[in-house]
């Protein structure tokens, strides 16, 4: 049955190019995560935080490295786009950023980030999104960018406003953390916000 309609982006949208590096402009840089990163990805996953709000452990530096090579494969495949964000001046990551759940026919994706532990509280996350979503819609033509946070956390949902995404509803115990069942608030910007 043929659709009425043409896919948004085409299918190898992250696959026919190399993953860019994208500047913030503000002393950050988001770039393709190196095998080089596993020893501060381990750390910060040692973090009580990233407990708190993820769903994984990392329990070793080479489990760290594995996460790298299937984010690396993830772009080469049109999965996902996992970016580490760096700091300008040294290349040291100090945090993530990336689109899961990419739907290139309905130009959509959802965001998801975090910040070690040491830069916390200092807009990483709201600087790195921002580029983030300008990349997305500007330059790659994504129509619709979804960002999913448990409503406990206070943190992201300051991120999500600040970088203009939209609070449209909550999702009722959708996911599940290491404590149970979160309802998570559904927040979303469309292109031309």
């Amino acid at each position: 049955m043929p659709f009425l309609t043409s896919p948004v982006l085409p299918a190898g949208t992250f696959a026919r190019a190399g993953q860019p590096t994208l500047p913030t402009g503000d002393g950050l840089l988001l770039r393709p995560w190196t095998p080089e990163d596993a020893p501060v990805v381990h750390d910060v996953f040692q973090d009580p935080v990233m407990h708190q709000w993820h769903a994984r452990a990392a329990e070793s530096e080479s489990e760290a490295a594995g996460w790298i090579e299937e984010w690396r494969a993830a772009w080469a495949a049109d999965r996902e786009a996992q970016w580490a964000v760096a700091d300008a001046d040294t290349g040291r990551p100090v945090g993530r950023v990336a689109l899961r759940e990419v739907r290139f026919e309905d130009g959509a994706a959802e965001v998801a980030y975090w910040t070690a532990p040491a830069a916390r509280g200092r807009g990483v996350a709201s600087r790195a999104t921002a580029a983030l979503v300008h990349w997305a819609f500007e330059d790659t033509g994504f129509h619709r960018l979804e960002l999913l946070h448990s409503v406990h956390n206070g943190a992201s949902c300051r991120v999500a406003t600040r970088t203009g995404f939209a609070l449209e509803g909550t999702k009722r115990s959708s996911g599940l953390h290491a404590d149970g069942w979160h309802d998570m608030h559904l927040h979303a910007r469309v292109r031309g916000d």
